[in-house]
Parts: structure tokens; sequence; C-alpha cells
């Protein structure tokens, strides 16, 4: 998707088009369009803490959300006119995301028809904004990312973000906090006096820039995938061990969170990506993974230990418990409000309890048709990284559309052990991902549509050849 109101020299040298005059062999370089805007989101919803939020706005909306709505104005403009060069018509992940919209749209009007306390009616509408503003940004990826290489971009982008995210949380985990200098004029912390270090054991447990540990672990496990697809593809001018550091600094990360989830979200990633490797990848990754565990467990004594700990005393920790003795009142909420839910973001954890469970919380919130719409949305994401691999031919591609097919999973299993849409950076690249996903599936037919076109040009032409050379 190239800017509103830009001419078709403009959008030729948006997808790349080289400008052939005498005497020169420039090329004209790529303008701005849906990765680039993309891009400034996931570097601004990554870099700046979660905790802050716009200051002088009534509700607590992060800086990205904004950008958020930014990029949706550009993609309706676009759709307007077609002169863009933004992809249109129907795709999976796009529709799946329009059903998403209208879901919540609909559980919204349910729940301010009638009476909401004061508390309840603001989560209500900071929640409803944040909804929407990141399925804009899955609608802009979508069909504003039109080629694959910048897709690549838009990827590289995102790896880099997160790689940030996740040394500052090493940082915090050594006991240097740069969290308090990343901000911004006009920003505001969400709430005053929060710890965003936490304990667990004899170790600390950071966030980095996301709101909490746990959402730490989830998306620095999403991310590995992602950065091990560029280590092993080799693409771009950046050198590969730019790509392998990248990807040894999201493990740590994610370990030092001392986050379950993340541990399972790597594990997941892995499963997914191992299959489709040949041989000799399969046993260096291995190899790989039981080298980087050792020297985890001699460069920090006791992690090791801890994080098995999290899996094999689950059944006595406290944190789980305290999960599960809250499911009661939730079951309460969805006999009363089975098909529509109560409202998203209504079930304050400060009145009704935590509800540690994303789809447990979908359904008190959104009802059993808005658990339906998230679990099609998440499988139209996997189908359309899964076809989209079937279809593509390039190795390097194919890779990519199943590393944000192992990306995806880690969301969708992640989901079940924390309520996810509470916070904001997982939910955010929640999105991109999907739209990624989406936009990955439109180049893929485009790519399939050129080749059987050139096949039937070629063929075309031997036909004549040949009847050219009988007549002679």
């Amino acid at each position: 998707m190239t800017l509103p109101g830009r001419t078709a020299s403009a959008t030729a040298a948006a997808t790349g088009a080289a400008t052939a005059t005498p005497g020169t062999t420039r090329t004209r370089r790529d303008g701005a369009d849906g990765a680039t805007l993309t891009a400034i989101f996931v570097v601004v919803l990554m870099v700046i803490p979660a905790r802050l939020v716009l200051k002088g706005v009534p509700l607590a909306l992060a800086p990205s959300m904004l950008i958020g709505f930014g990029l949706g104005a550009c993609w309706l403009c676009a759709q307007m006119v077609t002169t863009t060069g933004v992809a249109k018509g129907r795709n999976t992940a796009r529709t799946a995301l329009f059903l998403f919209a209208c879901s919540q749209l609909a559980t919204y009007g349910y729940a301010t028809y009638g009476y909401l306390p004061r508390d309840e009616l603001n989560a209500t509408d900071r929640s409803l904004l944040t909804i929407l503003a990141v399925v804009a940004v899955g609608i802009t990826v979508c069909d504003g990312v039109t080629r694959v290489e910048r897709l690549e971009r838009l990827l590289k982008v995102m790896v880099g973000a997160c790689t940030f995210m996740a040394g500052v949380a090493i940082l915090q985990f050594l006991g240097l906090d740069i969290v308090p200098y990343l901000t911004l004029p006009g920003l505001r912390p969400a709430v005053d006096g929060t710890d965003f270090v936490l304990q667990r054991g004899a170790f600390p447990r950071p966030a980095g820039t996301a709101g909490h540990p746990i959402e730490l672990g989830v998306v620095c496990s999403a991310a590995a995938p992602l950065a091990l697809h560029l280590a092993w593809g080799r693409t771009g001018t950046r050198p590969a061990w730019a790509w392998w550091g990248c990807l040894a600094i999201l493990l740590i990360a994610t370990m030092v969170s001392l986050s379950r989830s993340g541990i399972l979200g790597l594990a997941v990633a892995f499963l997914v990506l191992l299959p489709t490797w040949p041989a000799r990848r399969q046993f260096l990754t291995l190899a790989g993974a039981v080298l980087f565990a050792g020297a985890m467990s001699v460069a920090i004594r006791g992690l090791i230990g801890t994080l098995i700990g999290l899996f094999v005393n689950i059944t006595d920790d406290s944190s789980i418990q305290t999960r599960t003795n809250d499911y009661k009142s939730a079951f309460l909420q969805i006999s009363m409000h089975p098909w529509l839910g109560r409202g998203l973001g209504t079930y304050l954890p400060n009145k009704y309890g935590a509800l540690d469970n994303q789809y447990l919380g979908t359904i008190v919130q959104n009802g059993y048709v808005g658990l339906a719409v998230l679990i099609v949305l998440l499988l139209a994401g996997m189908y359309a990284c899964t076809r989209a691999r079937l279809m593509l031919r390039d190795p390097v591609q194919r890779d990519m559309a199943q590393s944000l097919l192992a990306a995806i999973a880690v969301i969708a299993l992640t989901a079940a052990f924390f309520d996810m849409f509470a916070f904001g950076t997982v939910t955010g690249v929640m999105f991109v991902l999907i739209g990624m996903s989406g936009a990955l599936l439109r180049i893929a037919y485009r790519m399939r549509a050129d080749s059987d076109s050139s096949a039937r040009g070629g063929l075309a032409a031997q036909i004549l050849r040949r009847l050219r050379k009988a007549r002679s």
C-alpha cells in the first residue's frame, strides 16, 4: 500500500520499478508503503514501555494504538482509489479480521445497551478502541504489503524491535533497569508505582518494555522462529551472525522471564518447524539447543533447575491454584451472558478475580460467538501460512511461511495460559502476524498466477514457432 494521493510514477517507484533512462542504470528506492507504516507501529509498540499511555486522554490509550488508527485511516483512503497499489478483494485473513471486528462491535452494543458501572464502561470503551486499532493494523498489513521483499523487511523490523525489548529485560535481570529512561513528552504512566521486575524464587522476573514477564516470554518465543528464519535464510545485507545474535538474546530473555508460557511457546515453535527442515538442520538445531541450555546452566546457576521446577511442581504452585479458584465466578457470568458475553474488558480482576486463560475470558466477555470468531481468526492465520507454503516454490519463502505459522501457533497455545488481550504488546504482535499471513497468501497466489501465465505464454510461442516452421 502506498500513501493515498500519490501519483502513478510514485506508485511505480514504490513497487520497486527501475527507471531506464539513457546513460544511467539508477533505480528508485521504495517509497513508504504498508510495510513502512506497520514497521513504525511495531517499533513504537515494543520500544516504548507498555506502562506509558497518552497524557491528556481520558482513557489509558497506548501511543501505538494512535498509530494503529492512523494506519486504519490510510487503509480506508487507499481502498477508495485505484492508484495506490493496495490489494483489494477477499482474503482468508482479511475476512477473519472483519468477522472478529464485527463480533467485538456486537458485544460492545449488547454490553452498553443496559447499565454498566462507570469503571466497567471505561474499561470496555478502552478495550474496544484497542481491538479496533490492532485490527486496522492487521488489515493494513494484509492489503498493504504486496511484495515478498517488503514482507521480509517488516519481519526484520519485528525481530529487531523484539530483540530490543528482550535486551532491556536482560539488563533488568542483571540489575540495570533503563525502562524509566524510555519515555517521551506527552506520555504518562498508566499506573503509578508499578514494579515491572517481579520475583520468582531467587531470581528476578524482568518484563523489559512489556507489561508483564509472561507477556515478555510469549512475545520473545513467538519472535524466535522468525529470527531463526532470518538466520538460516541469510537474506538481506545484514550478516547472518547478527540474526543468530538476535535469536540468542530472544532465547535468553524467554528463559529469564521464568514464564511457563514462554517455555511452552518455544517448544511449540520448534515442534512446528523441525518436521519441515532437512536432517542436517534438525541435527544442528537440536545440538545447538543442548549447548545453549548447558551454557545457560553454567552462566546462571540454578536457572535451569528453577525452570524445570515450574513444570515438575505445577500442582503445588500457588499461582495455578489462584487461577483455578476464580473459575466458579467465571462460569456464573457465562450462564448469565452465554452468546455475546458481558462486554470486552468488563471482567475486572480487582472486582471479579483474574482469568489467566484468554479462551475462557473470551467466553465470559464475548460469549460463545466471540470464542468461535477468535478461534477462526487464529486458524485463518495458520491456514494462510500453510496454504502459502504449499504454493510457493522458493525454499526461503517456504521457510518464511512455516516460521509465521510457528509464531501464530505460539500465540494460539499460550493464550490458554494468560489473559492475552489485557496486554497490548502481545495483542499487537498477534494481529501483525495474522496480517502478514494474509499478505503472504496474496503474494503466493499472485506468484502462481504469474507462473501459470508465463507457462501459457511459452506454450503459445512454441506452437506459433512450429506453425511458422511448418508453413516454410
